[in-house]
């Protein structure tokens, strides 16, 4: 979701003792953020070392091999991936990716689950302050295409829990992320979010919603942004998962953001009525679901959006004619090396097609790029201006109704 500028291998990944430890964050030893320190700068490692070489034995060996043998030049990226996965560095490389994905995993399970009971009862204490902005529904199930994988090789998913009031995986997830974009998202891992409300105030000043939902809103660090731009809103996170659901509640009791509710409910049959909300936003939601699941999401979408509504998505951008074979079939494979098969099925979905296919027009249609915004400066301000120090921005589409 997320790019990094030409000159960023020149420089070392942000120190975990940058994160912003927001109340119910978990505690981090010095030995433990010593250990995603290595794994940041490993991750680094990976992708500006080990990764690049893999266009380079393409072109130079893996390419050349198949056209001498078959006559002809690769057609899909499937073929791309088989030839490639006979190459040494390219077994290197994807073992380093797994490798590196499952050493997150551990750091931050043995991270959480030593804390289990506190991280319970620290949840459970800011959740007790405001009740009123937490619903859950045990009658809600998980999803197969949750439970079918553990997505991100975090074992039990988003949804696992080990005590009553567990909220474990979503800690270990929250605790992760910094590590998991090298600090690109920023101390709150909450960039994406900041720069579309920036992006939002700019191009839409006039936009003023009064009921937004977050579908697929996990730990909240991408929700809570879209309340303190919009304070005059009430914005719903929804979540199949109870514990991801109270986290992220306690998370918006400790940090004080007052028009922020959550629902455990299935975003593929809201429980809304229709033509009754302004603003549906999801923030790396889409590749976690299945490809039925996306086609009763978006019909669900467009159905409690009111005529004017807004529908955004962040997300990986999708295959083009100008994606190269051998760059799609990188994508597929890192997809699978980290447990996520349905983002390898949305990128080859044409995501135009899809919103019409929801009821959305194609003169209503939106396609572009959040640019990141200083963490010094206020987001909700629409004169703020995209930060290119880093040159980090998200891909961003969807449509007005």
């Amino acid at each position: 979701m997320s790019k990094m500028n030409k000159n960023s291998s020149a420089t070392l990944p942000p120190a975990y003792n940058q994160v912003e430890k927001h109340p119910v964050f978990p505690v981090v030893s010095h030995d433990e953020s010593a250990r995603y320190n290595f794994l940041s700068s490993l991750n680094k490692y990976i992708t500006t070392v080990v990764q690049p070489g893999n266009r380079v034995v393409f072109e130079r060996r893996v390419k050349p091999a198949f056209m001498a043998q078959i006559g002809r030049d690769f057609e899909a990226h499937d073929e791309v991936q088989t030839a490639m996965q006979h190459d040494a560095n390219f077994q290197l490389w994807s073992a380093l990716h797994r490798s590196a994905t499952e050493m997150h995993q551990q750091a931050g399970r043995s991270l959480v689950l030593r804390q289990l009971d506190d991280l319970a009862t620290k949840t459970g204490a800011f959740g007790n302050q405001r009740p009123e902005s937490l619903h859950l529904d045990p009658a809600v199930t998980i999803l197969t295409y949750l439970t079918a994988v553990d997505n991100h090789a975090m074992p039990g998913g988003y949804y696992a829990t080990y005590i009553p009031g567990d909220v474990s995986n979503a800690a270990n997830f929250d605790a992760g992320l910094f590590v998991k974009h090298a600090g690109t998202e920023g101390r709150l891992s909450d960039g994406p979010s900041r720069a579309l409300v920036a992006w939002l105030k700019r191009n839409y000043p006039d936009f003023q919603p009064e009921r937004v939902l977050d579908l697929g809103c996990g730990t909240g660090n991408n929700t809570l942004p879209l309340a303190i731009g919009y304070p005059d809103a009430q914005i719903t996170g929804i979540d199949v998962s109870a514990a991801m659901l109270r986290y992220s509640h306690a998370r918006s009791v400790g940090l004080n953001v007052l028009n922020v509710d959550f629902l455990q409910a299935n975003a593929e049959q809201l429980p809304y009525a229709d033509a009754s909300v302004d603003w549906v936003q999801t923030t790396a939601f889409l590749h976690e679901t299945s490809k039925a699941a996306l086609e009763n999401i978006i019909k669900e979408i467009y159905r409690v959006l009111k005529p004017g509504g807004l529908m955004l998505h962040l997300e990986q951008p999708q295959y083009t004619p100008d994606v190269h074979l051998f760059e799609q079939s990188m994508r597929e494979w890192k997809a699978q090396l980290t447990n996520l098969p349905f983002r390898a099925v949305m990128y080859g979905m044409g995501m135009k097609n899809w919103m019409i296919s929801g009821g959305f027009t194609a003169d209503k249609l939106l396609q572009f790029s959040a640019g990141a915004i200083a963490e010094t400066d206020d987001f909700t301000q629409p004169d703020q201006q995209e930060d290119y120090t880093p040159a980090i921005a998200w891909n961003a589409f969807g449509a007005w109704k």
